[in-house]
């Protein structure tokens, strides 16, 4: 029963505890851009007098590991000069982190201790989530050498308060824009990127025309129709492109042949032989290759089979009028009567010896074609 007594006095001094000790946190999240600055607050009271208090991060405490180790962040070497700890008012700390980074995404917690309490409790303080700056392209008009466009700067937190934005075009700094958003005309081989004013070293990525696109096919070397053949084309641009397949002097029903970076021929035949190039295109502009040859041969059995075959339907054709130019000499310088039976016989004869080796040649030359076509499969 005593230990029992014990352990029930020990809770009820916990609650006690927890109801005059409190700390609370003004936002459970927070949402900061990359580089820019944030205020953490908290209030906290005790009904004993404080002797020790600062702001940790759960992700980045490590004293189960050493417990030697401090866990103020205001020691921590990965948020020297970067972090500052603020007292506005009594019973108020605000935990002030400058240039921020994607790394400093983390729970952020206060503690105190007051006489033989430490408040160290396991419910949630504040997450901080930092994200980079983005440029968001809008096109507005496309004309033939140039593209007007409005850029707008932005992450994927809501800003608070009024900030302002640094805006480079090819490296050099815009000074008559320090809004978030930013309209021009942009060239092809322009490069823009933004920034927020003072932490110009966290700019975001920058943004480009499509580069001119490069083409290929592959496979490479001779095509042979009925062979699977594909296009590819590629472009550098941000953002992405999009593509699109054109054939030089095609039929314009058929276009675009294809809105891939690959035009893919499962059979292709020789009539798919031309010029093909393909256009990239983004918001701030298009750009188009140059022409690729594309020549279709046949399969090269084919045309051995048909130059047999035309052999032996021709070849015959002379020897035939050989035969009859000979039988005729002779009819000629024979003094006796011909013997018509016996020359109609003869000719028979010739004429059907060529039919049949004609039959055997192009029946020899099918059944080949069909072997080498079977071999092919």
């Amino acid at each position: 029963y005593g230990h029992f007594h014990q352990l029930w006095f020990k809770y009820l001094s916990g609650v006690f505890d927890q109801s005059c000790n409190r700390v609370t946190y003004t936002d459970r999240s927070i949402c900061a851009s990359k580089g820019s600055s944030v205020d953490i607050s908290s209030t906290y009271n005790s009904h004993e007098t404080i002797s020790s208090k600062f702001w940790f991060s759960s992700e980045r405490s490590h004293q189960w590991q050493s417990p030697s180790q401090s866990e103020d962040l205001s020691e921590d070497s990965q948020y020297a000069g970067r972090v500052q700890v603020l007292e506005t008012e009594r019973g108020r700390s605000i935990l002030r982190i400058t240039d921020l980074r994607e790394s400093n995404s983390a729970q952020y917690r206060f503690k105190f201790t007051a006489g033989s309490f430490e408040w160290n409790s396991i419910l949630p303080g504040t997450t901080l989530t930092v994200t980079a700056l983005q440029v968001q392209v809008t096109r507005i008009k496309v004309y033939q050498s140039y593209t007007e466009a409005e850029l707008k700067c932005h992450s994927s937190c809501s800003p608070v308060g009024r900030l302002s934005y640094v805006w480079f075009k090819n490296e050099t700094k815009i000074t008559s824009v320090e809004t978030s958003s930013y309209k021009d005309r942009f060239y092809p081989r322009d490069i823009i990127s933004c920034a927020l004013k003072g932490h110009e070293n966290y700019g975001s990525p920058s943004v480009y025309a499509p580069r001119p696109p490069s083409v290929s096919v592959s496979p490479s070397g001779e095509i042979v129709d009925n062979s699977t053949v594909t296009l590819n084309c590629s472009s550098d641009a941000n953002p992405a492109a999009n593509y699109t397949w054109n054939k030089k002097n095609g039929d314009p029903d058929l276009h675009p042949l294809s809105k891939e970076p690959q035009l893919v021929f499962r059979s292709i035949q020789s009539s798919d032989s031309g010029e093909y190039n393909c256009t990239a295109e983004n918001e701030l502009g298009r750009r188009t290759s140059q022409y690729i040859s594309i020549n279709v041969k046949w399969n090269s059995t084919v045309m051995i089979n048909i130059i047999r075959l035309t052999l032996v339907v021709v070849m015959p054709i002379p020897l035939l009028l050989f035969c009859l130019w000979m039988r005729k000499k002779k009819t000629l310088s024979s003094s006796t009567e011909p013997n018509e039976p016996t020359e109609t016989m003869e000719l028979q004869s010739v004429s059907d010896h060529i039919n049949v080796s004609a039959l055997n040649s192009v029946t020899a030359a099918q059944t080949e074609d069909t072997e080498e076509q079977e071999h092919l499969v």
